[in-house]
């Protein structure tokens, strides 16, 4: 969907090139949160295990008109007994990336309430969020509609902006198209907090 990148002018080019931002990667297990993380990494497809734990990447990313950013990852493991640390992971980041296994149609309500659980949470109050529906390869993956509505996504918080990207990381489709959305988002709400502390 939409431009490619080195198609668009954006931005970003204003911006200045040493920018780094702290995203956390969360979503359930085997939505594909480490395939993506070292899919931006190595520009390859890395057979990977189930996160235990988490794994923490610095990856310089070129968006939009040659401008670099500096993004410190934070892929955090998605079984149950690992979700409550989320909360932990979250403070003080720039973005969150929640990736769904866009397949997995018996887990999405799974996927919904801990989508909106983390959101909800007081420091994550405004903070963009990046839904990257994964495995838009597969034949049988629902439609971005359809995963917009199960994730009920018009029922966060209006303080929450996001945006929902299809993506198949293995191939790498659609993550950099994703990133500079969450990028965007990141750079206006900076600028709105620092209208805020201007007003005060």
């Amino acid at each position: 969907m939409g431009n490619r990148l080195s198609d668009q002018t954006s931005i970003l080019s204003n911006l200045p090139s040493f920018q780094s931002l702290h995203i956390v990667i969360l979503g359930l297990d085997c939505a594909g949160k480490t395939t993506v993380l070292y899919r931006l990494q190595f520009n390859e497809f890395v057979n990977t295990v189930p996160t235990k734990g988490f794994n923490t990447e610095k990856i310089k990313v070129t968006l939009g008109n040659s401008k670099t950013v500096t993004f410190y990852f934070r892929d955090v493991g998605g079984q149950e007994k690992f979700r409550p640390l989320w909360k932990s992971y979250t403070r003080c980041t720039d973005g969150i990336v929640f990736v769904v296994d866009s397949v997995d149609v018996e887990r999405m309500e799974e996927a919904t309430t801990e989508l909106h659980k983390t959101t909800r949470i007081s420091e994550n109050q405004g903070v963009p969020v990046l839904i990257v529906a994964n495995k838009q390869d597969l034949r049988n993956s629902m439609s971005l509609s359809e995963i917009e509505k199960l994730l009920a996504m018009g029922e966060l918080s209006s303080s929450t902006p996001w945006h929902l990207q299809p993506t198949c990381a293995i191939i790498g489709d659609g993550l950099k198209e994703g990133l500079e959305k969450l990028h965007d988002m990141i750079i206006k709400r900076r600028k709105m907090l620092r209208q805020q502390k201007k007003k005060r």
